[in-house]
């Protein structure tokens, strides 16, 4: 039977000891990979066979349990099941593995999650209701009552997403994809009787849900598909719904986003400057509207936009689209 085919590839490994180092180091590991390899695979091989001092978290190694999370190149990834030769065709035959968070280090891949527990834990992620201790029948949820979690309920914990959020890396106070994705998904599960209590925890300014910048790196990264920013944006929803939504600039963003598009049938970007920050606000954007001028993307007069075609049938497509009251 002959051997299974093989490639030579570089492995730059982040090595880092919060004892002891003061900067972290790189080291090249040269190992022989097949197909079938995975990253897991790759980081059991070099501390079985080349350096035991390497540390990493692993379990599951079936996907599940999410502790085995790394970045490779720059992208978060579950070791157990990234195929080390597809991410080559990508990156080329040198591939980079760091922990999911360099600033959280703790020895070499294995980082300090507890800012993630933290925000994960506020957002009470457990269901709030007032139950029988002995009920006589069960608590039925129709099938389009469990669509309506949106496979929210499908996340692993990982932190893939939490770490790759650029919001949070520069600043603390975010709370995180992955916390907003279980505020929605026991928000909007219709056995929990909390009202407002997980809306206005995520509706506050630079920690909750308005600071997203809509990045979509959060739904790039998931290993379960879970998209965490589709959750966000139904958070929006469910603020607005439940009137809670407080005038600052991300909200009226919204506002006059969908308020341009019922008018105009396109974005008015000048007017959604003006209207969104308001007041001396709108003046530190003043050269990008320079610019934005001179490129044709907005005229002179901000409030001066020309009309789409077949506006009748945009504005029906606002209508049934938008369930929100702003």
């Amino acid at each position: 039977m002959s051997a299974i085919p093989s490639k030579k590839i570089t492995f730059k490994i982040f090595r880092f000891n919060s004892e002891t180092d003061y900067l972290p180091t790189y080291i090249d590991y040269v190992v022989d990979v097949t197909h079938e390899n995975v990253v897991l695979d790759i980081l059991t091989t070099i501390k079985n066979e080349m350096d035991g001092s390497l540390s990493y978290r692993r379990s599951c190694r079936h996907g599940i349990c999410g502790i085995c999370s790394v970045k490779v190149n720059g992208k978060a990834i579950l070791a157990c099941k990234q195929n080390v030769l597809q991410m080559t065709e990508t990156y080329g035959d040198t591939l980079t593995i760091e922990p999911l968070s360099i600033k959280r280090a703790m020895k070499d891949l294995i980082i300090d999650k507890e800012d993630f527990w933290v925000k994960h834990a506020a957002v009470k992620p457990f269901l709030d209701a007032d139950v029988e201790d002995a009920p006589e029948n069960e608590h039925f949820v129709s099938p389009a009552q469990v669509d309506q979690l949106l496979e929210a309920d499908y996340c692993i914990q990982c932190g893939a997403c939490h770490y790759s959020c650029p919001s949070l890396e520069i600043s603390d106070a975010f709370m995180g994809p992955a916390a907003f994705a279980a505020a929605y998904r026991f928000q909007a599960d219709v056995r929990d009787d909390q009202t407002n209590e997980r809306l206005n925890l995520v509706n506050q300014e630079e920690s909750g849900i308005w600071d997203c910048v809509k990045c979509m790196e959060c739904a790039e990264v998931c290993p379960k598909d879970v998209n965490p920013i589709e959750k966000i944006t139904k958070l929006h929803n469910m603020v607005f719904e439940a009137g809670i939504a407080k005038n600052n600039i991300a909200t009226r963003h919204a506002v006059y986003f969908k308020d341009s598009i019922k008018k105009h049938g396109q974005l008015n970007e000048a007017g959604l400057v003006i209207y969104s920050e308001k007041g001396y606000g709108m003046y530190k954007h003043l050269k990008v509207g320079m610019q934005m001028i001179a490129k044709g993307k907005a005229g002179i007069n901000p409030y001066s936009v020309p009309k789409s075609d077949k506006m009748d049938e945009i504005a029906k497509l606002v209508k049934i689209s938008s369930t929100s009251k702003f």
